[in-house]
Parts: structure tokens; sequence; C-alpha cells
């Protein structure tokens, strides 16, 4: 097939979406699909065989697009789309392949030159508006009329898990197929070992760690005030933290400064994915502190497939994967999570208990193998629809 796959981000980078988006990239060309990527101006280009990048024009103002919605996005957006109605014009696409809000291009796309379109579902936007720009709320029902439009205008909703899959049923998809993110781990080098000794000094005390942005849906304030409150009540641990913007990283440093716990917390700034699997071999308990959002941060798959322990808020967006059984689930409050961390540190055969029940589920359920099947079984599904769709 002769694909159009929007990706309203920067591409490619190092985090959630970007990384998705490319895992479906090199199933898409493994099939041998030719497919057009259009996306924004920063990021890196990905070499994969019949996919061909191309960029939008830097909009004014438009450097170092965040992860969700801003007004950064919105501007790359209003860039993009004229773009996307052009190539569709003038291309003869079989299928729109839409993530996240490009849904809305490609229900432009159908109207005006009838090429149907998957809606690849990351996130609900119309609640993640919400939940980030608390003065929107408002206009939540009509945003959610739109997001229903948009599933319901859609030949199949593809969302990354069930909580997402739950909304796209509720607003009639014709066909849900729900295409989980998996694990990135790969094989520990001894470079990479050696790098993270450096970063991390050894020492006797259990390790927390936690990996990802420092955006605040992430829960890093929540994350911080606990591991004070635990410190301060005689725990006996180290939190490190991977991941996030300068700009980010100094805010958290100053409440760790704050809270007196700077000489127990160590910032590492960005690291490659490619060292995530020594970060986590020099970890006790990996910790998703996340306070916001319905989707499943993509790194707990790759949690999941460390063997290590895991602490999580009891939040949707955790137990839909996550469960007693694989991980410590607390509430997302400061007195209720600094008691999961204290029984976490001090607890090692729970913490070997979980993390052996954790690899055995990332082994068999969100592995490449199980990413690159259901793939296959999507497009397999497509090729079938179109015909009729066309007709």
């Amino acid at each position: 097939m002769n694909i159009l796959f929007l990706a309203p981000h920067p591409f490619y980078q190092e985090r959630g979406t970007p990384i998705a988006v490319n895992l479906l990239l090199q199933a898409l060309s493994k099939q041998g699909h030719q497919v057009d990527v259009l996306t924004y101006h920063e990021g890196t280009d990905v070499v994969h065989p019949g996919v061909t990048i191309h960029r939008i024009h830097r909009p004014i103002f438009a450097k170092n697009v965040p992860p969700g919605p801003s007004l950064k996005k919105i501007l790359c957006d209003l860039v993009m789309l004229p773009t996307a109605l052009k190539m569709a014009g003038k291309n003869h696409y079989d299928l729109v392949h839409a993530v996240e809000e490009s849904v809305y291009m490609a229900m432009l796309i159908k109207r005006r030159y009838g090429i149907p379109y998957l809606y690849d579902m990351d996130s609900s936007l119309a609640r993640q508006i919400a939940e980030k720009f608390g003065f929107l709320k408002f206009l939540l029902p009509l945003m959610t009329q739109t997001e229903g439009a948009a599933i319901k205008g859609a030949l199949g909703v593809v969302p990354v898990c069930d909580a997402l899959a739950d909304i796209a049923r509720m607003d009639g998809a014709r066909k849900i197929i729900l295409l989980r993110d998996i694990s990135l781990l790969q094989p520990a080098s001894d470079n990479d070992r050696e790098i993270v000794r450096q970063l991390i000094p050894e020492n006797n005390r259990p390790r927390f760690m936690y990996l990802g942005n420092l955006e605040t849906y992430q829960g890093a304030d929540l994350m911080l005030e606990s591991f004070a409150r635990f410190i301060k009540t005689g725990g006996n641990a180290d939190l490190i933290i991977a991941g996030g913007k300068e700009v980010d990283v100094k805010r958290y440093q100053e409440k760790a400064s704050i809270l007196g716990i700077n000489a127990q917390t160590r910032f590492l700034g960005h690291q490659p994915v490619s060292r995530m699997a020594a970060l986590f071999e020099s970890a006790d308990i990996l910790i998703s502190p996340r306070i916001k959002g319905n989707n499943t941060p993509m790194k707990i798959y790759s949690y999941l497939a460390s063997g290590k322990a895991i602490l999580a808020t009891a939040l949707p967006t955790h137990t839909q994967v996550l469960t007693p059984e694989v991980a410590v689930l607390a509430p997302a409050q400061v007195e209720p999570f600094a008691h999961a961390m204290e029984k976490l540190a001090n607890d090692k055969p729970l913490r070997e208990r979980l993390g052996q029940s954790s690899r055995h589920l990332a082994q068999h359920s969100y592995s490449q193998e199980s990413l690159l099947k259901t793939a296959q079984e999507l497009y397999d599904w497509v090729k079938t629809e179109l015909p009729h769709e066309k007709t």
C-alpha cells in the first residue's frame, strides 16, 4: 500500500510517541509498504526501506517543541495542515495513518479526496488539553464531541492501551485494534555499564530510579515529596532521576534542596535509550509516579522487562497493565507513596519476587514479536477493507 503517515511531533527523538512511531514504521517497512512520513522540522532522520521522511518548514518561535499540548505544537500543526493536504492531493495514497491530533487533518483529507484514515490514538487529546490547561475545561464537551467525530469517521482506531480503547468504543469506533507499546530494552554493553558506574557511585543503600521526562503530569513533585517523607522518617536509600530538559532538571534540583534530600538524590539529565539497561541494572526499584493521563507510559514496558521491582501510582494509566503481582501500586498521595517506598526499600525478597513476575509478563505479552504480529494483522485487515471503503 501507499501510505501517508502523519506524525505531529519532533521525529525522531528518544521519547514516547516518536519511539512508538519508529517501531511501527519498521513494521510497515518489513511488510513492504511505501510510506511517506510528514512530521515536524525537528528530529533526526531514520532510514527504513520504503519509508521517506518529509518535514514541515520551521514556524517562527517553534524551537524545542515539548511533549503534550502547547502553543509551539499548535504553530507546527498549522504549518503541517496545508502540507498534508497538498501531499494528499498530489499523490495517490491508499490510506492516511494519523497519529494523535493529526487525525483532524486526516478528516479533512478524507472529506476532500476520499482517502480513508486510521486513527493512531496515543492519548485522548480532549482530556489531555483539559487536564493541562484547566481554564479550557469549559470546552471539554465540545472537544470530546470533535474527538468522537474523528473516531467515528476512521476506518479503524488504533489505541495504545485499554483506557483509550474504551473511549473509542464509547464513541462508536467501527473497528478497534489495540497496538500496545513494547519494551525497548537491549542488552547492556560494557561501555554503558562503565559510564553508569561513573554516574552513580557504588554504595550499599537501595536505589530508587525514575526514567523519563519531567513534565508536571509525570509526578516528579509527588516522587520528591514522598522520598523526602521517607528519608525524614528514617529511610535509607538513594533516588536516581534520569531524563528531563535542563530547565526542568534545574527546577527539581532546587526543589530537592528545599526538601533537604540533595545528598540522597542524583539527577543524571538526558540519557540515551541504549543506556537504559545499564541504568536499570544499577537500580533496585523503578518508579513511575505519573499523576495524570489515561495512556500507559511507554517506559512501563521496559520497566517490566528489566526484572526489577516497580512502584507506580494506582491510577488507570498504570493499572491497565500493572497488577499487584508485578508491582507495588500506591495512591498518588505523599503519605501512602512514601510508605510504599519504605516497604520496597526494606523487603528484598519482595523486590525479587516482583521482578521475576514482571520480566515474565514482558517476555510473554510486550515483546517486539507481539508488536510486529499485531501490526501485520492490522494492515492485513486494512487491505480487505480498502476496496469497500473506496467504492
